[in-house]
């Protein structure tokens, strides 16, 4: 009985442990922008304090990058990464945690052209 509880807490351990790891680091797309985003009836949002929408097709992910529903999120608020469409609707969207934050990120294209992009370290330089 005791050898069966003792190996069902490595597994959980081990679990746990795996599921850290899985959220260490995130890849964001070098298009993406960091923005303020407050979630409304979906699909409307309020990204950066201005009215937009969300393509049918969107994706949000937590902090923990799992897929979010849209429709739980009615109501808050939170720092984002975001991409946009072709017409500019948000196509994609991060919910960011605080190690994230910490790291410089563009808000605008604009601040995205004049600024470097390191794919693999995922860090921004301004030049």
């Amino acid at each position: 009985m005791l050898r069966c509880v003792l190996v069902g807490l490595t597994l959980s351990a081990t679990i746990v442990v795996a599921q850290a790891q899985a959220v260490v680091a995130r890849q964001f797309p070098a298009d993406a922008l960091r923005g303020e985003m407050v979630f409304g009836q979906p699909p409307e949002v309020l990204l950066n304090e201005k009215p937009a929408r969300m393509v049918p097709a969107s994706r949000i992910r937590g902090p923990n990058n799992l897929l979010v529903l849209s429709g739980s999120l009615m109501g808050t608020k939170a720092k984002v990464h975001y991409t946009l469409d072709n017409q500019g609707f948000v196509k994609d969207v991060w919910i960011l945690r605080e190690d994230e934050l910490k790291k410089l990120w563009p808000s605008t294209r604009e601040e995205a052209q004049r600024w470097s992009f390191e794919p693999i370290s995922q860090t921004w330089t301004k030049r």
